[in-house]
């Protein structure tokens, strides 16, 4: 009987320990809880009766750098300071079709960590996807609709094209 419990006992302490060992050592995911979600403003986009003047005017008062796009904000990223970040501001023409099905005057971008799978989560909670993901070399996007209509941009930024693309174009910075 003794031999019996011994045994009983050496192989629940044989499993406890296994369990605990595999649990402190296996990096053991559970993606929902390790998915990053939004992790900052990618941009802001809004409609205006001429663009160009709504640039000029920025550029001018404000001192924004403005390119034909608007203007790029260029900061640190908080995770690493060694790299660089970027944030897009545009005006639109106020007969833009680009922020449909939203009626509203404005967009915003957000900034993802893998856009791909946040679609997955967001398609599992019932969340209005208006698009499918498009990558282009300075990141990938996506659009979705809140629950009043706004449309919002998810961007998967790939902020070494998105810096060399700046350069191409020969635009400056707002820093």
């Amino acid at each position: 009987m003794k031999k019996t419990i011994l045994i009983i006992l050496a192989l629940a302490t044989s499993f406890g320990l296994g369990f605990a060992f595999n649990n402190l050592i296996v990096d053991k995911k559970n993606d929902n809880a390790q998915l990053k979600r939004v992790t900052g403003i990618g941009g802001i986009f809004f409609k205006c009766k001429d663009p160009r003047k709504m640039r000029e005017w920025y550029k001018t008062h404000l001192g924004l750098h403005t390119n034909q796009y608007g203007a790029v904000f260029e900061w640190r990223q908080g995770a690493d300071t060694t790299k660089k970040g970027f944030t897009q501001w545009s005006p639109f023409a106020e007969k833009t079709k680009y922020f449909e099905p939203s009626t509203k005057d404005f967009m915003i971008n957000y900034r993802v960590e893998n856009l791909e799978a946040l679609v997955v989560e967001l398609k599992k909670e019932g969340v209005t996807i208006t698009d499918t993901i498009e990558t282009v070399d300075y990141g990938k996007f996506v659009h979705i609709m809140d629950i009043e209509g706004n449309k919002i941009e998810l961007w998967e930024a790939n902020d070494l094209e998105f810096e060399k693309l700046g350069v191409q174009m020969g635009s400056m910075t707002t820093k």
